[in-house]
């Protein structure tokens, strides 16, 4: 290459124009060697005809090229002059406004901090995934989601949360509920009738049970997760799960009780549903791997990117016994076609650089200092959380007073625009204690004695501030 061009086209071009569509491939390295800033804005490019002698292709693949990356917004090319790289767009954050009636503190269940969302690494995976995607994965994705994203995920998978998986077992989804919905119908098709279900639990699963083809069947639930005897009794065909972090009640499924729960599954030939809906905030004292470990046969597995990246993304993963992977597979195919194919590659692009575990390690620490702050302006206010011992996810569940009515107490505590939800509407069947049920990713910890305060305000049995002794001597 003549020494005026050899600073214009970086060493490793000439190696990437390989392939039988040397235009595409061309493209393709001059587009890479931008966006990895080996080309720099405001640098002139070699002449058509200098660049064709230079690696040895005809004038008229490098004018393609240029004119493709040119209508890309790459370069700039004017008439008589070469062509000059551009500057790439900053990508400024979307801000939206806030609603007319935006809450002073939201304490949603379960919901990230927005405002954590890593929108540059996100941009950055998009924009390598587009790039370097072939035409013919442009088509319709596969039923169970692109094999690279699915590999990415299995990897993850095994690594972080001990799951028993590898590509093939594998199904990306649109989320909880739309990984639950195929369960459903696949079950129901099966011949299953009942999903025995927590109670309490989530009360959008009772209605997805319901909508495709079983009935919900309600389960108590005590400090050491679901009560497996009672489930015995019950006759249910399968069972929906959250073992490391019970919703609402935050209870850890004890030991014990997991070993039991695998037991029924394979004397009954019965499915477990494994809601690993926050497994990444898992306890880090006492950290345990997913259920679906103990009985990859018998268990399906289901996990989102919606706790721990933005629940806009509509993006998870369902593992399932060999038995169960095409049926749902054919089942998601016949509903849409396939699934979100750009963005679970993106995903795994975030999963494969390390991006993803970078950005948890950073919120963990945000949450867990949420958490402790919430816990003692709670106990300060002589209220404690129904599994005191367990110190992870986004949610906890405070316990009120005996024969408080906790729906009234949540509604006064929206009236004062405090998003807060009762801890009753969770419950299927079975009474038990009122609570309400108190997320804090999205609240800073200098608001949570506040918080804790106006809970305390509007609790009908009271009788010392939160802040007097009285008050925090009482067990927390």
């Amino acid at each position: 290459m003549p020494k005026d061009r050899a600073s214009f086209v970086p060493p490793a071009l000439a190696a990437r124009v390989r392939g039988t569509s040397l235009r595409r491939s061309l493209t393709d390295g001059l587009r890479r060697a931008i966006e990895l800033g080996e080309l720099s804005a405001g640098v002139r490019l070699p002449s058509s005809r200098g660049l064709a002698e230079d690696l040895g292709v005809s004038r008229g693949v490098v004018t393609d090229a240029y004119a493709q990356l040119a209508t890309e917004g790459w370069i700039e090319q004017r008439p008589g002059a070469r062509p000059v790289v551009r500057a790439l767009p900053r990508m400024e954050p979307v801000v939206p406004a806030p609603p007319a009636a935006a809450w002073r503190y939201d304490l949603t269940p379960n919901a990230p901090d927005l405002a954590a969302f890593p929108r540059g690494a996100w941009v950055a995976a998009i924009r390598r995934v587009v790039t370097a995607l072939p035409d013919a994965e442009l088509d319709y994705p596969e039923a169970r989601g692109p094999e690279a994203a699915r590999r990415a995920l299995a990897g993850y998978l095994a690594r972080t949360r001990g799951a028993v998986t590898t590509a093939d077992r594998l199904v990306v989804v649109r989320g909880f509920t739309h990984g639950l919905a195929l369960t459903c119908r696949v079950l129901a098709a099966a011949g299953a009738r009942r999903l025995a279900v927590e109670d309490p639990s989530l009360d959008d699963a009772w209605e997805t049970i319901r909508r495709h083809g079983l009935e919900p069947v309600a389960v108590p639930v005590d400090g050491d997760g679901i009560v497996v005897e009672e489930l015995v009794a019950t006759g249910a065909d399968a069972v929906l799960v959250t073992p490391a972090h019970q919703f609402p009640t935050g209870a850890r499924l004890a030991s014990g009780r997991r070993a039991a729960l695998v037991a029924w599954a394979a004397d009954t030939g019965a499915t477990i549903i494994e809601d690993d809906y926050d497994g990444e905030h898992a306890d880090p004292r006492a950290p345990a791997s997913v259920l679906q470990a103990l009985a990859p046969d018998r268990v399906i597995l289901l996990g989102t990117v919606s706790k721990t990246l933005a629940p806009v993304l509509r993006l998870g993963w369902l593992v399932a016994p060999p038995r169960l992977v095409d049926p749902i597979a054919d089942e998601r195919w016949f509903g849409d076609s396939g699934g979100p194919a750009i963005d679970a590659l993106a995903l795994a692009d975030l999963i494969e650089r390390g991006e993803l575990e970078r950005h948890l390690r950073r919120t963990r620490v945000a949450y867990r200092a949420r958490r402790r702050e919430l816990l003692e302006a709670l106990a300060a206010a002589g209220l404690r959380p129904l599994a005191p011992d367990v110190h992870a996810g986004v949610h906890l569940c405070a316990e009120l007073p005996a024969g408080v009515d906790d729906v009234a107490v949540a509604r006064e505590l929206q009236a004062q625009r405090i998003n807060v939800r009762a801890l009753s509407p969770y419950r299927l069947r079975h009474p038990g204690p009122p609570g309400l049920v108190l997320g804090y990713g999205r609240v800073h910890e200098r608001a949570v004695s506040a918080i804790a305060e106006a809970v305390w305000a509007h609790l009908p049995t009271r009788s010392t501030s939160p802040s007097s002794p009285a008050v925090r001597s009482r067990p927390g």
